[in-house]
């Protein structure tokens, strides 16, 4: 047991490298050290509150720790930069576990474990039994829509399934979880039936959180994982409120706001609300986008030529190049290039990749100084004196069709304008379209030059023809 000080004094301690991690982290200079003070927040608060409660063994928490910590290790370093959003999934999904079987066990605990009747309200109090619910509730959506989620990323589900009346079956879910779970807690003082009732709880959370992911494509992904995201942070809060936790709940509520913001600065980006993308159907399977006409393609040694006498270069990384496992090799492009004294940037679109910042984490993996990325924003007025764009990888985010076809699946997304520069290399390996299934105006614009084959190989025979020149 530690003194009610000492414990306001560490719990202090902890929310301060909460916020210091979360300002950190809105800077990709900072990000590491700041995930790094929110790492050591998370288990700060975790050591506090367990020897707040006092009622586990030491041996068990040092366990707890070790097995914890072996675990997440062994996921992340396994975990190619390709892999990132299916992780971060499975982690959101974990987070939401871990809340519902906190809730679990102090349901088991004050109710069905007693040996006299009574109701879980009566035991634990009216605001307690009712946070109770909804941490279980948003807890049990978090896992199995996370679960679902890293699924799909990794393709093992493919397409967007409809589900007939989804938003009917969505409302029966819900709200059928809520009146079980409230009739468990506060109208029922047999501890069997309570029980019973809470495990349909538990279930119709599952199959609310699979209904809820399972019809959404994958282009909407990043906002996805964001939200759920949000949901484990809420759902620890909750079950903070059911503890009496104050540090819980702070810090839950911390993870809950900064997951919705993130998802609001994602849905900004794709020029969609948060209802549309939870409505589904976009970005599962390609559609007929017609043919190409025009299209100019060239091969490395021709397109070295070129940015042997570009300038300014800005590469547009995408969710390709994080396939090809091609970081290395773009940025021994970007060194070749500065070598010969040309300014070389990253631009970098909010929604490329699986995930928020998807694109950070894969050129951070190849050390490309946190000083050549810059966001959308920063960027987007630079193309038009850019000599050279070089676009690997990414197709949505890139295609004029968002600005001047008001019928189209993107129309209105913020888009990078590469087609602004006076030459734009495109590599990719064939013409096929991206996530939203459309046709790409910018492969035929005049001044866009296909270059056709793998992003690392097509990179590694462009850093091979540079590096031989400036020799």
């Amino acid at each position: 047991m530690i003194t009610d000080d000492l414990t306001a004094l560490l719990a202090l301690g902890s929310i301060a490298l909460f916020v210091v991690g979360l300002k950190r982290l809105s800077r990709v200079r900072t990000a590491r050290s700041g995930n790094a003070l929110m790492a050591s927040g998370m288990l700060l608060a975790v050591v506090i509150t367990l020897l707040e409660i006092g009622l586990v063994d030491y041996r068990w928490i040092i366990g707890g720790l070790l097995i914890g910590a072996a675990i997440g290790v062994l996921i992340v370093v396994r975990a190619q930069a390709t892999q990132m959003p299916e992780i971060v999934a499975r982690f959101n999904g974990f987070g939401g576990a871990a809340s519902a079987l906190v809730a679990l066990s102090l349901f088991w605990a004050e109710v069905v474990e007693p040996t006299g009747e009574t109701t879980a309200a009566a035991a634990l109090g009216n605001a307690a039994a009712t946070t109770l619910v909804l941490s279980v509730l948003i807890g049990s959506v978090t896992l199995s829509g996370s679960i679902l989620a890293e699924l799909k990323l990794r393709g093992t589900i493919e397409g967007t399934p409809q589900i007939p009346v989804r938003a009917v079956l969505m409302a029966v879910l819900a709200l059928g979880g809520i009146a079980l779970g409230a009739t468990a807690v506060f109208g029922i003082d047999d501890p069997a039936t309570a029980a019973a009732l809470v495990v349909g709880l538990v279930v119709a959370s599952v199959l609310a959180g699979l209904v809820l992911v399972l019809p959404i494509g994958g282009a909407d992904m990043p906002v996805v994982i964001s939200l759920l995201n949000s949901m484990s942070g809420l759902a620890a809060a909750a079950t903070g409120f059911a503890l009496s936790n104050q540090l819980l709940i702070i810090a839950g509520t911390i993870v809950g706001a900064a997951g919705l913001i993130l998802t609001q600065i994602m849905c900004v980006a794709m020029n969609r609300s948060l209802l549309n993308v939870l409505i589904g159907g976009y970005g599962g399977e390609a559609t007929e986008h017609g043919e190409y006409e025009g299209v100019v393609s060239a091969d490395a040694e021709s397109a070295a030529m070129v940015l042997e006498a570009a300038q300014s270069v800005i590469i547009v990384p995408g969710y390709g190049l994080a396939a090809a496992r091609a970081q290395n090799a773009v940025y021994e492009v970007a060194q070749a290039l500065r070598k010969q004294g040309t300014q070389v940037r990253f631009a970098i679109h909010p929604v490329a990749g699986r995930m928020p910042g998807h694109m950070n984490v894969v050129l951070s993996e190849a050390e490309v100084p946190y000083e050549l990325l810059f966001e959308m924003s920063e960027i987007n007025q630079d193309f038009s004196q850019t000599d050279v764009a070089i676009v690997v990888g990414a197709n949505d985010v890139v295609n004029p069709l968002a600005n001047t076809d008001p019928t189209s699946p993107i129309a209105g997304m913020p888009i990078l304008d590469v087609e602004n520069a006076r030459r734009v290399f495109v590599i990719k390996r064939s013409l096929s379209p991206g996530y939203a299934g459309i046709k790409n105006p910018l492969f035929e614009r005049d001044n866009t030059v296909m270059l056709y084959g793998d992003a690392k190989q097509m990179l590694d025979d462009l850093a091979s023809e540079l590096s031989s020149n400036v020799r």
